[in-house]
């Protein structure tokens, strides 16, 4: 996910991409205590993702 992607949406659509990325975030945090998580650097993407959509928001809402 680019940045610029993010760009063009409005709060509403941010808002649900949030709250999707959290809850993908917080499925691979339980599969990684689980063992069950091969590739942990998805973990970091989440992360990121989440970090710029809230960027976004926070742009859209100034």
């Amino acid at each position: 996910m680019k940045y610029s992607d993010l760009a063009d949406k409005n709060t509403a659509e941010l808002q649900a991409m949030l709250k999707e990325k959290k809850t993908e975030l917080f499925t691979l945090k339980i599969k990684q205590k689980m063992m069950q998580l091969n590739n942990t650097s998805e973990l970091r993407v989440a992360k990121k993702d989440i970090a710029k959509i809230n960027t976004a928001i926070s742009a859209v809402a100034n």
